[in-house]
């Protein structure tokens, strides 16, 4: 029985598979070792993941942000063998799985594009190279944290039309005063800007605001895609929700630099799923 975690920086998906089958999801907050301590990743599963799960795997394998280290992959590694027994901890990054998931066993560039973004060429085994994504301060292009920093920054210096402006705090009933203290107060900062990316999609056919994804889409190309030589001849692929629900501005984008679109999916879990059941006497 092996116990599979997909995890980003708002939620983790906890999956079980039995027997080559995988059984429902279960979902918790996020986990990164950036944000959460050991001891803190150990009492976010003790609230929110015991009541599921709290028995023996073979094997268990979770794939997180902040995963990019084996500093940091063993902070995430130690809480999870105080949670559960198993004979393997495999740790790796959300980049990973989002590779395997896309890509299998083939060549590909491999992208994440959902609260943060990240990307890298994959030679179908290993990921060979990755440009830095930086987070959602100095990078993290196109992905939702940042799409929502730029929506708010519109909003408060007022570089949308007012009716936008005014449909924002209809929708959200909040001061820019909170807005502020939520920002550079509060923890988390990137799940609250990230949150803002639906009113975006909601409010699609407003040019500004369409404008803001495809720059926004623009810039990840060229600052993270067009940085591998192999991008010209591989298929580019995409797991997460800012290129799912955007789908067409981002295809478009990709057109527009001569970029071959592959798959594209809301979450990489379905297809990671496939991948270690085709690869399950695998030591990976």
């Amino acid at each position: 029985m092996i116990l599979l975690a997909d995890s980003g920086s708002t939620k983790t998906e906890w999956k079980v598979i039995r027997d080559l089958n995988p059984e429902e999801s279960v979902f918790t907050g996020g986990i990164n070792p950036y944000f959460l301590s050991e001891n803190g990743i150990f009492q976010l599963l003790e609230n929110e993941l015991a009541q599921h799960y709290r028995k023996a795997f073979a094997k268990v394998y979770f794939y997180g942000t902040g995963c990019n280290t084996e500093a940091k992959n063993n902070v995430v590694r130690n809480a999870l063998s105080r949670f559960v027994a198993s004979g393997e901890i495999f740790v790796g990054s959300d980049l990973l799985a989002a590779a395997r998931s896309l890509c299998r066993n083939q060549p590909g560039i491999a992208c994440i594009m959902g609260t943060g973004s990240n990307s890298c060429y994959y030679d179908g085994k290993t990921i060979v190279s990755n440009v830095s994504p930086l987070g959602y301060i100095l990078g993290d292009e196109g992905g939702g944290a940042v799409i929502g920093r730029k929506l708010l920054s519109a909003v408060l210096k007022k570089q949308v039309p007012p009716s936008v402006i005014e449909i924002f705090f209809d929708t959200y009933k909040i001061t820019p005063a909170e807005i502020l203290e939520r920002v550079y107060m509060k923890p988390f900062p990137n799940r609250f800007l990230g949150q803002f990316a639906r009113f975006i999609a909601e409010n699609i056919n407003i040019p500004e605001l369409r404008e803001l994804v495809s720059t926004s889409f623009e810039e990840f190309i060229v600052r993270n895609i067009l940085q591998y030589p192999e991008a010209k001849d591989l298929p580019v692929h995409f797991t997460g929700s800012i290129a799912y629900y955007f789908r067409p501005l981002l295809e478009e984008q990709l057109s527009k630099n001569n970029l071959k679109t592959g798959i594209i999916t809301l979450s990489p879990m379905s297809d990671l799923i496939r991948y270690h059941i085709d690869n399950i006497n695998s030591a990976i």
